[in-house]
């Protein structure tokens, strides 16, 4: 997995390529976790390259969420093709988490937070 990590406005963008398994999980924790310890702006997960995802990344998707839940920040995830939608709808977590169509969706809605 490949993770591009850019800046825009307020927000934290981690655009992922690839797969988010057992394999790449741990990798992919450490780069979030500066951002689960103390959040210090929005964060954007941008899944449009994202080809898989198991459930060892759908529990690190889940304590982001938790992390930034009392923050005045907020995470959103955007682009997700058809079948990494699904598992997010299958396990529930979309019940809980923002996802927008597409990146730029997703800055909008932080802006209109803002």
């Amino acid at each position: 997995m490949k993770t591009e990590i850019s800046q825009e406005n307020d927000a934290t963008i981690f655009t992922l390529s690839g797969r988010l398994d057992s394999h790449t999980a741990p990798q992919f924790e450490k780069q979030v976790q500066d951002y689960l310890t103390s959040p210090e702006n929005h964060l954007v997960l941008n899944f449009n390259n994202l080809e898989y995802i198991s459930s060892a990344g759908l529990r690190i998707i889940l304590n982001t969420a938790k992390a930034y839940k009392p923050t005045e920040y907020q995470f959103i995830t955007c682009s997700m093709q058809d079948h990494v939608l699904e598992v997010f709808e299958i396990s529930g977590l979309d019940t809980f988490i923002t996802i927008c169509r597409t990146l730029d969706d997703s800055l909008v809605a932080l802006k209109n937070e803002g």
